[in-house]
Order: structure tokens, then sequence, then C-alpha cells
């Protein structure tokens, strides 16, 4: 609602490659998403558990404009992200008849819509996906930019391919109700890009980290739209991470080894709060960070309740399977760094005594 109490248009933020879409942001958008799906015949909507009312209004709405629409309930969280469970899902469209004109909605969080892309990617080797985020970091992050895929035994998301949606809806309606640690989680991902690309994002949130974590709040489409456009900006560069998209990996190779010690327990903007903290750590040891930077991760983060710390004893662990990132090249490990607020940088083979010295900062 704008001021006057009128309904906020929708912005429409551009992603370019060689697929262009757009990300939309605003409320009530299920209009919006027939027309993305035009000339399909049939539909399937991918969603958790946890979101029947959604699906069922988004198969309704689809209905309604002539398509034949199936839901397809997967699990919630990181258990949605494994082979066995797009396979289901590929045994649930053979069963249904999809062709290649007919497509996927992935509605729900990131690992839905990780999941969704997914399973468009290879039905039939590429179907239309777009895809519905409902939570702050399936708006922010993962349903932007068409990476799609599933984690192995071995790491998160190992397994997967470049899908560009058709469209991103982020219906801001669908926050209201998401639970405040899942609320506060999908924050981490927004101070990643404002650490990595824009600073006034920080400075938002610094001005009433209480506020911050609170769904609805005044500040809440702001910071969605900068992040979005943030995230907008680099995948449109670089659509399938051969340079400069690596950059939205800040925090995540920790992070991710963190989830996977956690057996995906945490949440995925925690772990990637303690992996930033930790990156700044090595920025400042080897000389690359100044003090006033590397202070403002923690004391930020800390401000949303994210955490910034992990278990003593457990970096050789953490070490192993960050060498297996996807960022990782032969035996060399790459981290993205801070050569100062908003100048990400991707350092190859830092000194081995640095990570662990560093390590020490965020042990608990």
């Amino acid at each position: 609602m704008t001021a006057d109490g009128a309904v906020a248009p929708t912005t429409r933020i551009p992603v370019g490659g060689p697929a262009p879409y757009q990300v939309l942001v605003g409320r009530d958008l299920l209009d919006e998403l027939p027309a993305l799906l035009d000339g399909a015949t049939r539909v399937a909507v991918i969603h958790p558990p946890t979101l029947p009312d959604r699906a069922l209004a988004c198969r309704d709405a689809l209905a309604a404009r002539g398509f034949e629409t199936i839901c397809l309930e997967v699990p919630d969280g990181e258990d949605a992200k494994t082979v066995a469970v797009a396979q289901s899902c590929w045994a649930a469209l053979g069963r249904a008849g999809f062709t290649r004109s007919d497509a996927i909605v992935g509605l729900g969080g990131g690992t839905t819509t990780d999941l969704a892309g997914w399973v468009a990617a290879c039905w039939l080797r590429g179907v239309r996906v777009a895809q519905l985020p409902t939570t702050v970091v399936g708006m922010v992050d993962a349903a932007i930019g068409g990476k799609t895929g599933v984690n192995t035994e071995r790491g998160k998301n190992l397994v997967g391919s470049f899908h560009q949606p058709v469209g991103v809806l982020c219906d801001l309606t669908a926050l209201a109700t998401l639970p405040e640690t899942e609320y506060r989680g999908g924050l981490g991902e927004v101070v990643k890009h404002g650490f990595i690309a824009d600073p006034g994002t920080l400075e938002l949130i610094e001005a009433d980290p209480a506020g911050a974590v609170r769904a609805g709040n005044p500040i809440e489409r702001e910071l969605i739209e900068r992040s979005v456009r943030v995230k907008a900006a680099v995948v449109s560069a670089d659509p399938t991470e051969r340079g400069r998209r690596e950059i939205l990996n800040y925090g995540h190779t920790l992070g991710h080894a963190i989830e996977r010690a956690e057996g995906y327990r945490w949440r995925h903007g925690a772990a990637v709060s303690v992996g930033m903290v930790y990156a700044a750590a090595v920025a400042r040891r080897l000389g690359r960070l100044d003090d006033a930077t590397a202070d403002r991760h923690r004391a930020l983060l800390s401000a949303l309740g994210l955490p910034v710390s992990y278990r003593a004893g457990a970096f050789d662990e953490l070490l192993a399977d960050m060498r297996v990132d996807k960022k990782a090249r032969g035996h060399r490990l790459r981290l993205v760094l801070l050569d100062g607020l908003a100048r990400p940088v991707t350092v190859a083979d830092p000194d081995p005594a640095v990570l662990a010295e560093a390590y020490s900062e965020v042990a608990s």
C-alpha cells in the first residue's frame, strides 16, 4: 500500500541474457501467471506441504484460463532436493502426458524453486518454468538466475543445470505467514547483497534491525527490490557463472559446508551468515579488508539475530567440504572475499594457516 492507502504498482525488474525475463515484485500477482505459460496445455505446480492453499489458488487461477493443472506436493526444505524426489515428479509428468509445450510452476521457498527448475530443465530436455517464490531467500536469490539442482551425499547443489525461468513473481503477501526464523534467515542473503554491491541496503537495516526481521515491516519491499536488482544485474552479465557471478557466493563456501555438517537442519541464510563473518575474517588477515568493514559483518548479522559462530574443532571437516565447493578448480580452494565494501573478488589458494586462524574468530 502507498501512503494514501492505494495499492502500490507492481515493480518489474528485467533480467538479461540469452533468455530475458522479468522479476515482478508486488502483491496478488497470480493474474500475471497465465501469460507466462501461454501455449501450454498442461501445467504442474510443484509445492511443499506447507502451502496447500496457495497451490490450490494457483491451480484454480490457471484452470480458469483453460490450463489442465496438477499439483505435485514435495517435501519441505532441503529434503525436497534429491534425485528421488525429482524422479517422482518426472513420473507424474509422464503419467499426465506432459509434452514439450507444457510447463512447470515452482511455488515455495528456495529449495522448491531449485527442484522445480531442475525438473523442468530435464523433462524432455527442457520445458518452461515460472517461479513463484514465497520466502525472502527465494525472492531475492534462489528463484532468480536459472540455477537449478539437487544435493548429493557429498555436498549441496552439486548436481544441477542452468535453466532460466520465463518469469519470477515475488508476491509479498506470501511473506505475511512466513515463520520468523525463515524470514530472519532470508535476510542473510539480503545482507550479502549489501556487502558485495549495495551498501544502502546495509544502512536501511542498521537503522532498525529489530524491525527488519518482522514480516510486513516498512522497508520490506525496498529491501526485496534492492536485493533483486543486485541479483538481476549480476546474473544478466554472467548467466552461467563463468566469472563475475561467483561474487554471489560470498559467505557460501563455508556456509554450504556448515549446512552439510548439520544435515541441512540449519537455515541457508543462517549458515551463510557465519560464512560471511568467516570470509571477512580471512580478508582482514590477508590485509584486504579494513577492520571497520570486517567488524560490521558481525555487528549487523548479530543485530538481526543470525548466528556469527560455529562449533570449535570442526574446521578440518568443514575445510574438506569447502574443497569440493562448486567454485573449486582441481585441488585449488577459491573463496569470494572483499577488497573493501562492495568490492568483491575471488581469491585462489588462500594461505591454509590464514584459513585456520580466521576460523578461530567464528569458533564457539
